[in-house]
């Protein structure tokens, strides 16, 4: 059974109903203004949170809601004189990124509207349809990965037609039999030295393998480390890596959305060596959890996360 966690969420006061409901209304008040749909919004809203969230030191937080961050010369233009001008036609004079979303005569980087609707502006200068957007995210961010994040953040919230997709689940059925403990950067010499990067989940074979989030499958086949495996990302930009599998759910696709608990592959011990290698080690899963920082991933250690997973459920189903 899933678990709700709010890390996706700016810590306050306020409840995740009540962030989630603002947000909501501003992406569709900007869906309005732009002719862009709002999971498009929602989405490029959500990379630049996680962005700045992996970089907090480089993209201090402006706004209140949105997650956007623009660089103070690209808000005003390289060239304008002054690096504070807050005056539509001006900034528009030496090319700034900065437009009025709130039809204030007010053009500044820390109201929400504006940051959103001045991204928004730029991304849509070649057409407001999915090709156009698409088409625009590359003029604008000049990173295949960035549009790439994008377009998977939105094929998620289209498939669910919500913001409130953080929920959790362990990656193994809790009435199973499984041991695990934090391997986090052990020795590991098969193919090289290296380090550990993950948990391993003893369990038998078959044992079914489980989602722990809402996400996009984003890469299922073979590795010869990993064996047969699955890469899922998520919308906190994190990718969920599931390693030594027996084999993959018949349904499952690169592409695909997928669900929290939903069953994606079965407990194996494949790997080490050309596709369809087994049986170098005890049968478990090794599970990861890389960030993505914008040009390059880091891995961090997911053991409290599944305790965290596991607990919560365990609660859940005791209730």
């Amino acid at each position: 059974m899933p678990s709700h966690s709010t890390y996706a969420v700016e810590p306050g006061k306020q409840s995740d109903e009540d962030i989630f409901t603002q947000r909501m209304q501003l992406y569709e008040s900007m869906s309005l203004q732009t002719n862009i749909r709002w999971q498009w919004i929602a989405a490029i809203d959500q990379y630049e949170r996680t962005i700045s969230k992996a970089r907090p030191k480089a993209r201090p937080k402006l706004g209140n809601e949105v997650g956007i961050y623009v660089d103070e010369l690209d808000w005003v233009g390289t060239l304008n004189p002054d690096q504070n001008d807050q005056h539509p036609n001006s900034i528009q004079w030496f090319d700034g990124i900065g437009r009025d979303g709130n039809s204030d005569n007010i053009v500044s980087r820390y109201d929400d509207s504006d940051l959103l609707y001045s991204v928004l502006y730029a991304v849509s200068e070649k057409g407001t349809s999915d090709e156009g957007v698409s088409i625009g995210l590359w003029d604008y961010y000049q990173n295949s990965r960035a549009v790439q994040r994008i377009q998977q953040f939105e094929r998620i919230y289209s498939e669910y037609n919500k913001l409130d997709l953080f929920e959790h689940a362990f990656p193994l059925p809790l009435g199973s039999i499984y041991a695990y403990r934090d391997t986090w950067g052990a020795g590991r010499g098969w193919g090289g030295k290296r380090i550990h990067e993950g948990t391993d989940l003893f369990a038998g074979y078959g044992i079914n393998v489980k989602s722990t989030c809402y996400g996009i499958v984003e890469i299922k086949g073979w590795n010869r480390y990993g064996g047969w495996r699955i890469g899922i990302r998520d919308l906190n930009n994190h990718y969920h890596y599931y390693a030594h599998l027996q084999g993959f759910s018949k349904d499952l696709t690169i592409g695909q959305v997928v669900t929290p608990g939903q069953v994606i592959g079965w407990v194996g011990s494949s790997g080490y060596g050309k596709p369809g290698t087994s049986g170098k080690f005890p049968p478990h899963l090794h599970y990861g959890i890389y960030s993505d920082r914008g040009y390059i991933e880091w891995a961090f250690d997911p053991y409290p996360s599944l305790k965290r997973w596991e607990n919560e459920e365990r609660k859940r189903l005791r209730q």
